[in-house]
């Protein structure tokens, strides 16, 4: 059980120094890195018509655009496979149906040949419309198959033309694909409605949003997103979790990725030997707008229902994600062969969707599952609460009243003396 103690807030920030550097037990995590995966990033650059103007440095977006491309290309280190898409280079014309198909993959993800990729860039020319919905649907499919981290680099001058296929929705359904795919915005020379929607899109998918109005920022966010791709990286495992406990996926340790529906609830399933501790933490996202005033629970329960331990969190909308967890011991058995005893996590939200929002799919639900050998040395146990810290408290407090017997002393000497002078 988690034992809640609530102390002084001078001990608190004491608690909070002493638990940062204490070692947690090391487990295997479902899809964790091997160090021989292969990280594959995909450029998708706007190549629309407004590409043309001239308010970059004294040039046009194009040719900042291009520019910074044949840097990074330059720079981009040889583990990455790097490709190239499109949208709106290729048809002129005035008809929307067709300028909406308008995205091409102009360099493979692939080994990066540079001359071959930059001799592919310096054909581009301004052109039509600005379909960033289909371009991305098309994105996530140019990735191969492979468990390294894949990260798509949008780079555009204006918001989508093509409605109503809307970018945000299509970039919450990858993101509810599970298969560890983030994408990246950047916007030249942003406006307000420009901004909200490449931000919308990055945040479904836990990017980052990046305003760019001189070519050298453009060079260096571009850069630094391509070399965080070569980044170790946990991808989280997709899972569904049911309605119920009976129906619920038994998940092993490990880091899992779900959809949390709006008034739903989400169940999860742990096997937890004697003798071994369930550590789960639970982050919910809000990927739209919501109103104001949520909370999140997370309980462990048995089978039959009884609840084991709960963790909650609340917010009043200065913040978009929600975290808790729990920590669950079993306890030794003196049996030969003991059974495991099966958990049931069950994670429910108060997130409600603002007017005329879309509630589907759900919220992105991140689970972290830990199963480790219970704490058996009296050095490892919590006591009071205070974890393996509790020593050093006692020797700061003990040091604290000796210093105190010492200054009081002190303090009555200097009297004495003042006294007789």
């Amino acid at each position: 059980m988690i034992t809640r103690t609530r102390l002084a807030a001078g001990v608190c920030a004491l608690l909070a120094a002493l638990t940062a550097g204490i070692a947690v037990p090391t487990a295997a995590f479902a899809g964790e890195p091997t160090g021989d995966t292969t990280p594959q990033v995909d450029l998708v650059l706007d190549v629309s018509g407004s590409m043309r103007t001239a308010d970059i440095d004294g040039g046009t977006r194009m040719a900042a655009a291009k520019q910074a491309f044949n840097e990074v290309l330059d720079a981009t280190p040889e583990d990455v496979q790097l490709g190239i898409r499109t949208l709106g280079a290729n048809y002129p014309g005035d008809n929307q149906k067709t300028g909406c198909k308008d995205t091409a993959q102009l360099y493979p993800v692939s080994t990066l040949d540079r001359t071959e990729a930059k001799s592919a860039v310096a054909t581009l020319s301004p052109t039509g419309w600005t379909p960033i919905g289909p371009a991305l649907l098309a994105a996530a499919g140019d990735f191969a198959d492979g468990d390294g981290s894949k990260r798509i680099v949008l780079i555009s001058d204006g918001e989508d033309t093509c409605a109503p296929l809307d970018p945000c929705e299509v970039a919450r359904e990858i993101a509810a694909k599970g298969i560890g795919l983030t994408i990246d915005t950047l916007g030249l020379v942003p406006n307000t409605k420009m901004r909200q929607q490449l931000s919308c899109i990055a945040e479904a998918t836990g990017g980052t949003y990046t305003s760019v109005e001189h070519t050298e920022e453009l060079t260096d966010k571009v850069n630094q997103l391509v070399d965080r791709a070569a980044d170790p990286v946990v991808t989280p495992v997709a899972t569904e979790g049911a309605g119920s406990c009976a129906k619920a996926p038994t998940l092993e340790s490990g880091l899992y990725t779900d959809r949390a529906e709006f008034g739903g609830q989400r169940w999860y399933r742990v096997d937890v030997k004697p003798g071994q501790e369930l550590r789960a933490s639970v982050s919910v996202a809000a990927d739209r707008s919501v109103n104001p005033s949520y909370g999140l629970l997370v309980r462990a329960v048995t089978t039959h229902g009884r609840e084991i331990v709960r963790g909650e969190a609340s917010g009043t909308g200065r913040t978009d994600v929600l975290s808790t967890g729990v920590r669950y011991p079993e306890q030794e058995s003196d049996e030969d062969d003991p059974a495991a005893e099966t958990v049931c996590l069950q994670v429910t939200h108060s997130f409600s969707a603002a007017s005329g929002v879309k509630t589907t799919p759900g919220l992105p639900l991140e689970l972290t599952v830990d199963v480790v050998d219970a704490p058996s040395a009296s050095s490892d146990v919590a006591s009071f609460g205070l974890g393996r810290g509790w020593w050093l408290l006692v020797a700061l407090v003990v040091t604290g009243f000796l210093a105190g017997l010492l200054w009081g002393w002190v303090s009555r000497w200097r009297v004495a003396v003042w006294r007789t002078n």
